[in-house]
Parts: C-alpha cells; sequence; structure tokens
C-alpha cells in the first residue's frame, strides 16, 4: 500500500507540473513557443535516462534509489519553482527532474511487482491504477493553483508539496520498522 501510494505521489507531483510546462517555459521563464517542443524533448530524454539508468539500480539497491530519487524530486521542484525565471536552469532541471521523475516511479512500480509474488497482474494493476490516480490528481491540483489566480509558477510549487508529502510517508514508514 505504501509503494502505491508513494506511486500516486511522484506520478502526481511530475504530471502536474509537466501538464502545465508551456505556460510556465513562456510565462514565466520566457522562453519562446518554439522551444516549448525542444523543452519536452529534454523531458522526455531525462525521462529515458531514468528509466535506463534507474532500472539498473533499482535491481540492486532499490531502497537507494527511492530516496534519493524522493529527495532529488522535493529540492528539484523547490528549485525550479524559485529558479523558473532563469532559462539555463530550467533547462537543466526539466531533463533532471524527467530522470529522476521516471527513474523512481517505475522503480516504485518494480517494488509493487516484487511484493505481489502470488497475483503479479494484480499488482501491476493496481500499480498502473495508482499512477493513473496520480496523473489526474496532479494535474486538477496544479488547475486549480492557476484558477485560485496563484500564478503560473504555482503548479511547481504543489509538485514540492506532493513530494514533501511522499518523502515525509517515507520516513514515517521507515521510522516504524
Amino acid at each position: 500500500m505504501v509503494a502505491l501510494t508513494l506511486g500516486a505521489l511522484v506520478n502526481g507531483a511530475t504530471f502536474c507540473s509537466f501538464t502545465y510546462l508551456a505556460p510556465i517555459l513562456t510565462n514565466v521563464t520566457g522562453f519562446a513557443v518554439g522551444w516549448v517542443p525542444v523543452m519536452l524533448a529534454l523531458f522526455g530524454l531525462g525521462s529515458f535516462a531514468g528509466v535506463s539508468i534507474g532500472g539498473r539500480i533499482a535491481d540492486v539497491r532499490p531502497h537507494a534509489l527511492l530516496a534519493v530519487g524522493g529527495y532529488g524530486l522535493l529540492v528539484g521542484w523547490a528549485v525550479l519553482a524559485l529558479t523558473a525565471e532563469n532559462p539555463l536552469v530550467t533547462a537543466v532541471l526539466v531533463f533532471g527532474l524527467g530522470a529522476f521523475a521516471f527513474g523512481t516511479g517505475s522503480t516504485l512500480v518494480s517494488r509493487v511487482l516484487y511484493l505481489a509474488t502470488e497475483a503479479p497482474t494484480l499488482g501491476g494493476g493496481f500499480a498502473t491504477a495508482a499512477l493513473n490516480v496520480g496523473a489526474a490528481v496532479g494535474p486538477w491540483l496544479g488547475g486549480l493553483a492557476l484558477a485560485t489566480g496563484l500564478g503560473f509558477g504555482s503548479p511547481l510549487w504543489i509538485s514540492a508539496l506532493l513530494m514533501a508529502l511522499a518523502v515525509v510517508l517515507s520516513a514515517i514508514v521507515r521510522a516504524r520498522v
């Protein structure tokens, strides 16, 4: 259950900001509209790197990867929220956050599958459902922040908040074990 909740939070944080990346890039960072596809591709390259590298690390050190990924995403979203006006920092963070998000998210899915040895299909279904919950709730929260007038950078703060919840949940679970 914890891995599923963490998966929803990580995916919620990821898609909260990714959904609104174009308006963040054009209205906060100041990129011309023509740069948006380039930045989306940069996020995609980061995602590919995260899954590729994360998959290798997750097989031998999943808990370390999840700790680094969780804290990396928390710090990354907060730093991006604070520095989104800087195009170079934004470009680096877009790539890095794609890598951390997909490396961490895919590791959480693999944890669910390792825990569901007697029902792997059901485990996979629940993992997918948890990611879908995050992919729906995260953008909704980002849209709510935008609709209430909190500004184009507000989805970045929502992403940081969702990751803070994930880090706190992880710490509570580790303290009880």
